[in-house]
């Protein structure tokens, strides 16, 4: 099927949802990516900072000008100052160790990015993030910090099909947003998960964001 097929399909079966769709590009080229955009498509997901950048540096002016990039894959502390000012938002950050690195370079470059705090609700070893318990203890801390702006937190399901896991994954993360901002007096106004296998039981979990590649990008 074609991507605007695919991004059919997709949208009915959101629906009325006022959730984020971020079409995540990494497997794809640029055509596609020009094909996405051609039927509405804004927001774009990459998890590898120098195909994100190549990517967006090949984007011709009247695409650029109304893309928003989310990076959202594993980001290694030293490629940190690579991705400050190119993304809308990153979504991946899993340590307080890589929040102060990335606190200490926006603040050099004078900006502020904003960032989601992964967290590993399910125990899963294959995953990484904060544990439920880890962020309760660190994030005090984490919103002093200067140049990152926190709007939220993001999971992933374990590898699984079973739905279960998946709920429980899912309203765990509804439940420690709902935590934090009762204990903080803060709004985390963003919950970014579920991808394609499972983005729907996310949106009935309270997801704002969905991540999505293969069920928009696939040819099958």
């Amino acid at each position: 099927m074609s991507v605007a097929a695919n991004l059919a399909k997709v949208r009915e079966s959101l629906g009325s949802s006022s959730v984020t769709l971020i079409a995540v590009s990494k497997y794809v080229g640029i055509e596609e990516i020009k094909e996405a955009f051609e039927c509405g498509v804004t927001e774009f997901g990459e998890s590898r900072i120098q195909d994100a950048l190549k990517k967006q540096d090949a984007m011709p002016p009247y695409m650029a000008e109304h893309m928003h990039w989310h990076f959202i894959g594993h980001l290694q502390s030293n490629k940190a100052k690579k991705a400050l000012g190119r993304f809308a938002l990153i979504h991946s950050v899993d340590t307080q160790a890589l929040a102060e690195v990335l606190s200490q370079e926006a603040v050099k470059m004078s900006i502020q990015q904003a960032v989601l705090l992964q967290v590993k609700v399910v125990d899963d070893p294959s995953k990484g993030g904060f544990t439920a318990e880890t962020l309760r203890e660190c994030f005090a801390d984490l919103m002093t910090l200067p140049g990152i702006k926190i709007e939220g937190l993001m999971t992933m399901t374990p590898l699984t099909d079973d739905r279960k896991v998946w709920e429980k994954c899912f309203l765990g993360l509804a439940s420690l947003r709902a935590e934090l901002e009762n204990e903080h007096g803060i709004s985390l106004k963003e919950l970014s998960m579920g991808m394609s296998d499972d983005f729907l039981d996310a949106v009935k979990c309270g997801a704002t964001m969905v991540r999505v590649g293969r069920a928009i990008f696939s040819k099958n």
